[in-house]
């Protein structure tokens, strides 16, 4: 299902990372960054808290917004109840609405508060999600201390937050459109080959957006994926090429092979991952491009593995999802 905006506008972004994200080839386009996991905190959840309330206080000081002032909160992360979001936005707004889309979360919160807006239901809208690389993994995999092994097939879970204030306010970056995901079971149930369970609902999302806009890949100057990683890239690339004669090389590219250096940080294997990822890529470096008019129509397609380690320990596969929104700078 594809939306239009007419009246939906990126107002600014923030964006706070990690010590591996710091070390990436993206590190200047970030509003702060941290030099260890901890941020100061004596646990990983609570050092993604703090992540979220750092990126939120930036993103009120870029946009010179009262926390009052701020109709409605959209958080996302990967914790157990949507932790991170619900810590971390208290007291930021006049509403708040918790999603759950796994990596996906960025672009769906996205899609939430255009809907607001262009409902008339608010004037401005914060979007704001988070993931922790040590948080993430002692929950959907093992504990670092556990010392399992991590395959080449596997991604690095990003560490940080960044938050998006969207308005009815004119600015340089429009909200286009739109295209809801829906679910996709291919039979994969790798929880460490991320990229290959999230490729085919990338496929299915990018394929319904174009064929209800009537549009081709290269009315898009970038086409972005969220984090299917170095592997989860090719396999998007080759099937479009093979299954729908699409070539996708010359316009496309993936937050999670952007977000680190793949050969010098050989720490995160295949690429970045997690609700963060797509966004410190987008709300950073992306939109600083289409702030200064180097590229006018991006569309982000945000993916998210939707598993539970209690399901996949009972043999069922790994469902994923993917969000698709277009941006205009105008």
């Amino acid at each position: 299902m594809t939306t239009y905006y007419k009246d939906v506008y990126i107002d600014e972004t923030a964006t706070v990372c990690g010590p591996y994200e710091k070390k990436g080839p993206l590190r200047r386009y970030f509003d702060k960054c941290y030099d260890d996991l901890y941020v100061g905190e004596d646990s990983y959840e609570k050092a993604e808290i703090k992540l979220v309330r750092s990126s939120l206080k930036t993103l009120m000081n870029k946009a010179n917004i009262d926390k009052y002032n701020i109709d409605l909160v959209i958080g996302g992360d990967l914790l157990n109840q949507i932790t991170a979001s619900t810590y971390g936005t208290y007291g930021v707004g006049n509403g708040f609405i918790g999603i759950y889309g796994a990596c996906s979360s960025s672009v769906l919160g996205l899609i939430i508060a255009a809907n607001f807006i262009e409902g008339g239901f608010v004037n401005n809208c914060c979007c704001v999600v988070s993931s922790h690389n040590l948080s993430s993994e002692k929950q959907f995999r093992n504990p670092v201390e556990y010392g399992a092994p991590r395959p080449n097939s596997s991604t690095f879970t990003s560490t940080g937050a960044a938050s998006c204030l969207l308005s009815r306010k004119k600015t340089s970056i429009r909200v286009e459109s739109s295209t809801i995901g829906k679910i996709v079971d291919y039979g994969q149930n790798d929880a460490n080959d991320m990229g290959r369970v999230m490729a085919p609902a990338v496929i299915d999302t990018l394929k319904r957006h174009l064929e209800d806009t009537g549009r081709k890949v290269d009315y898009y100057d970038l086409i972005l994926t969220g984090d299917l990683g170095k592997y989860g890239k090719e396999i998007l690339i080759d099937y479009m090429r093979n299954c729908y004669n699409i070539n996708l090389k010359d316009n496309y590219n993936d937050c999670g092979t952007m977000l680190y250096d793949l050969y010098e940080q050989k720490d995160v294997h295949a690429g970045g991952s997690g609700p963060v990822c797509g966004a410190l890529v987008v709300y950073s470096y992306i939109m600083h491009l289409m702030r200064r008019k180097k590229i006018k129509r991006v569309l982000f397609l945000a993916t998210g593995a939707l598993f539970s380690p209690t399901l996949l320990y009972q043999k069922e596969n790994i469902n994923a999802i993917c969000h698709a929104i277009s941006l205009e700078a105008v």
